[in-house]
Parts: structure tokens; C-alpha cells; sequence
């Protein structure tokens, strides 16, 4: 351990240099929930000091104890040496201010569609008739997104599909922290295939969209997520495109199916060029979630048979 460091650095302002000089000196890599060494250092130290993480102003010159010390540089070290995303070292993530619990067997929880559901930015793609009384997550991962659309929606009862058993349970404890057990139910299976039968008003969904290409040059950081949550096929649209493809059958007839595709949207307007897709901006991404109705999707289906011999 840095002795020096230990001595010599004091504060808040102190550490906060100190570990943005660190992690840009090492070349870390970041975008799981932060986007700058600075940034990463904030969360990290906040949380060694079990202190609110999106306040960081109030505390810049608060002196820390050597044990704190010593906790902050631990953290620190930590993730210079084994690259891991802070959100790991930390074994939380937050979505706008809402907490949740992850490992390395759910994917660091970051999504538009997640933005967009705090913000209200939903309501553009949804019928303003008909209350949202029925959602599903496909791909639920940690359950963020079904937890966020259980508080935005307090009428609406919540299915969250998931392909891997241990994301399952890392889903569940978070359900559980929020007390949403009675309105979430996780279901252990692939893309539709535990909700055969169910209609619903909302389907939204966060998938693997990373191309071959992309992966095979990502930084150490992501090495330690689930690989399952990353790789989208060659193109990087082979399950949003089975998503697209199955959808029809479990949306109510004005029901609205929400799917960020990353950086795919032209190879989607290729693949679609008749689907009216409405692309839903935050104010961080422009022209990365999609949002389609169900009639327009159900017409596509239509001509599709149509033309089949």
C-alpha cells in the first residue's frame, strides 16, 4: 500500500485527485454507470465512506480518518489491479438515483430505455386512452428495468424474463430491496419463450447488440460481464431482430414494444424499411431506443404471410 498517499493525503479533494491521476495513468477504461477517471473516483470514494454518491460537493474538504485512508486506497488499488468496473468493487449500480445490487453475473445495469422510463420520456410512444396495466422485460438482468417500470407504472403487473439462472437471483434480491414481490414476477427462460400465452401493453427491452467486431475489441472492464448480455451475433442485431420478429404475438392490439439497439439503427431501418420505428432521444443518446406499435408490427406480419407460398 502507497505509504505516501496514506500520509500525505488528507481530504475528500485530495483523494479525488489523487485517484483520477491513478486511473488515467493506468489507462483504465469506463461507461459502467461513469464516463471519466474523475467521475470513477468520486463513486468509488463516496462509497468507501458509505456517503451518498451523487453528492460529492458537500464533502470536498472534509478530512478523512487514516482508516478511511486506507479504505479509499484499497479501493483504489483494487481497481487498477483487477480492472474491474467500480460498480463490481462497490456491488451496486445506480439508475437515476435508484440503487441496485449487481456481481459479475449480471451486466452493470445502464440503459436509455432506463432514463427514459424515469423521466417520463415513455409517454410519446404510448396510447394516451389506455392505462399501462400489463409490461414485460425481456432480459431482465439484474431486474432494473422491471423495477423501474413497476415504480414508474403502479398500476401495472410486471414479468421480467431472464436466460441465466444466477442473474435470477441477483434480479430477485433486488425485487425484494424494493418490496416489489407481489408485482414483479421473474421467469427463468429465453426471450418470450416463460410467457407463452400473455399479452401485454408494454414490452420493453435491453439485449445483447454488440457486433462480433466490437467485442472482440472491448477493454478488460467488460471482460468481467456476462458475455451473454454483450454479444448480439456477427452484426450485433440477431436478437433484437428475433425480438422484433416474435413481439406481435404477446402485445395487446395497441400495445407498444420499447428496444435499445445501440448503434444499430440503420442496419434495423435496412432490415425494416416499411416499419414506421419512432426513435426515442434522452439527454445522453440520440436514435438508440426504438419504440413500435403493435398494429404496425401485426400488418408486417401480415404481408409476411401473405407473400409466403
Amino acid at each position: 500500500m502507497n505509504e505516501e498517499a496514506l500520509r500525505t493525503l488528507i481530504s475528500v479533494r485530495d483523494w479525488l485527485r489523487y485517484g483520477a491521476s491513478r486511473f488515467g495513468e493506468a489507462g483504465l477504461a469506463f461507461g459502467h454507470g461513469t464516463d471519466t477517471a474523475l467521475d470513477e473516483a468520486a463513486f468509488l470514494i463516496l462509497h468507501a465512506l458509505n456517503l451518498p454518491v451523487d453528492q460529492l460537493e458537500p464533502w470536498l474538504d472534509a478530512r478523512l480518518t487514516p482508516a478511511e485512508r486506507s479504505r479509499v486506497l484499497e479501493f483504489i488499488e483494487r481497481r487498477i489491479a483487477t480492472r474491474k468496473p467500480a460498480a463490481y468493487l462497490a456491488g451496486v449500480a445506480y439508475i437515476k438515483g435508484h440503487r441496485f445490487r449487481v456481481d459479475e453475473r449480471v451486466i452493470v445495469p445502464r440503459s436509455y430505455i432506463g432514463e427514459l422510463i424515469c423521466t417520463g420520456g415513455l409517454s410519446v410512444a404510448l396510447p394516451a386512452s389506455k392505462p399501462v396495466r400489463r409490461i414485460l422485460d425481456v432480459g431482465t438482468g439484474s431486474g432494473a428495468l422491471a423495477i423501474l417500470a413497476a415504480l414508474a407504472f403502479p398500476d401495472a403487473q410486471v414479468d421480467a424474463t431472464e436466460l441465466s439462472a444466477g442473474a435470477l437471483e441477483v434480479a430477485r434480491s433486488n425485487v425484494a430491496d424494493y418490496g416489489l414481490e407481489e408485482r414483479i414476477s421473474l421467469k427463468e427462460g429465453d426471450l418470450f419463450g416463460p410467457v407463452a400465452g400473455c399479452r401485454y401493453d408494454l414490452i420493453i427491452a435491453n439485449p445483447p447488440y454488440v457486433s462480433a467486431a466490437a467485442a472482440a475489441a472491448f477493454p478488460p472492464e467488460y471482460a468481467h460481464e456476462p458475455a451473454l448480455a454483450h454479444k448480439g451475433g456477427e452484426d450485433g442485431l440477431a436478437i433484437v431482430k428475433r425480438i422484433i420478429e416474435e413481439a406481435p404475438r404477446y402485445l395487446e392490439p395497441d400495445g407498444v414494444l420499447v428496444v435499445e439497439v445501440g448503434q444499430g439503427r440503420t442496419g434495423i431501418e435496412a432490415q425494416y424499411p416499411g416499419l414506421p420505428f419512432l426513435w426515442l432521444d434522452t439527454e445522453t443518446s440520440e436514435g438508440e431506443v426504438l419504440a413500435i406499435g403493435a398494429s404496425a408490427l401485426n400488418e408486417r406480419a401480415t404481408r409476411k404471410a401473405q407473400r409466403s407460398p
